[in-house]
C-alpha cells in the first residue's frame, strides 16, 4: 500500500524494531515522524532513513517516555506542527531487571511500557479521530503471559519478582486497556490493535542477557523481521477496520486469558487516569 500523505508517529524510531519500522514506512512513502529520546541518537537515525529510504519526509520529535511533562510537551508541539495523524505506533519499551523509578514515582518499566503509551495515546486521540480512518499499533510481548495485575500493588513494590515479572505486568496492563480503548472507539473510526514482534536481537533487556549474549542472540529474529507486523497493521488494507485484536506474525492470535478481563481493564483504565492526570 502506498502511504503517500499518511503521517506516522513511531516512538523508540532511532534503534531496533522502532527504527526498521520507520525505514519501512519511509520506504511505503509515508510521511514519518520519529519519536527519540535524545538528538545524540535520533538525527544519526533521521539521516540515515533519509538516505536509505530516499524519502525527505522523515521527521525528528524528541521526548523523554519516562516522564509524563516530556509526554505532554510532545503531545503539544506535534498538534502544533501537524494537522493530521494516520498512524501511531507506541513502539518504545524497557526491559530492566532493578528497580528504577520515574522522575514521576512510577516503576520504570510500569513507566515506559503502559503509562506512557497511555498518556501520548490519549493525548492525541482528538487528532487520530480527526484524521480518521487512522489506525494505533501497540507493540506488545507475549511476555504479557508472565505478567500480573494486582491492584493492591500495580508496581510490585511489596513483592520480589521473578524474571519478567515487572515487564510482564506491564505488558498485561498494556493489553488490557488496548482492549478496553479499541472498545471505547467503536464507530471512530480509529482502530487500535496490538502485537508481539517475537524474540528480536535489540538492546532491549541485554542486562539479562549477556552471560549467553552470543549463543541466544543467534536465534532471535533481525530487527526488520520483528518490525514486519507494525508495517503491516499500519499500512495494509487487509486490516482496514480490523480493531481490538493481538497479531503475531501478521497473523491474529489469542493472547492470554487475563488480558481479556474487561472488569479488570474498567478498573485498570479509571486507576490510570488518575495516575496520569488524564482524570
Amino acid at each position: 500500500m502506498n502511504m503517500e500523505g499518511k503521517i506516522c508517529l513511531i516512538t523508540g524510531a532511532n534503534s531496533g524494531i522502532g527504527y526498521a519500522t520507520a525505514i519501512g514506512l519511509a520506504k511505503l512513502n509515508a510521511h514519518v515522524v520519529m519519536v527519540c529520546r535524545n538528538k545524540e541518537r535520533g538525527e544519526p537515525a533521521q539521516k540515515e532513513i533519509i538516505e536509505k529510504t530516499g524519502n525527505k519526509y522523515v521527521d525528528l520529535l524528541l521526548c523523554d517516555l519516562s516522564s509524563f511533562d516530556s509526554i505532554r510537551k510532545l503531545a503539544a508541539e506535534f498538534k502544533t506542527k501537524y494537522q493530521s495523524l494516520h498512524v501511531l505506533i507506541n513502539n518504545a519499551g524497557v526491559m530492566l531487571s532493578k528497580r528504577e523509578l520515574s522522575v514521576d514515582g512510577f516503576e520504570m518499566n510500569f513507566a515506559v511500557n503502559f503509562l506512557a503509551p497511555f498518556l501520548l495515546t490519549n493525548l492525541l486521540l482528538d487528532t487520530l479521530k480527526k484524521s480518521a480512518p487512522s489506525r494505533i499499533i501497540n507493540v506488545d510481548s507475549a511476555a504479557h503471559k508472565f505478567g500480573t495485575i494486582d491492584f493492591e500493588d500495580l508496581q510490585g513494590e511489596n513483592k520480589k519478582r521473578r524474571f519478567m515479572g515487572l515487564y510482564g505486568d506491564s505488558k498485561l496492563a498494556l493489553l488490557l486497556i488496548s482492549y478496553e480503548l479499541s472498545r471505547r472507539l467503536e464507530g471512530t473510526g480509529v482502530t487500535l490493535n496490538t502485537i508481539h514482534p517475537g524474540v528480536v536481537n535489540t538492546k532491549l533487556g541485554v542486562d539479562r542477557l549477556k552471560p549467553k549474549k552470543g549463543i541466544a542472540r543467534r536465534f532471535f529474529k533481525s530487527p526488520e523481521k520483528g518490525a514486519e507486523t507494525s508495517i503491516y497493521l499500519a499500512s495494509s488494507s487487509e486490516v482496514e477496520g480490523v480493531t481490538g485484536k493481538y497479531f503475531i506474525n501478521k497473523q491474529e492470535q489469542k493472547s492470554s486469558e487475563d488480558s481479556y478481563n474487561e472488569e479488570y481493564a474498567k478498573k485498570l483504565w479509571d486507576i490510570t487516569m488518575e495516575m496520569t492526570g488524564l482524570k
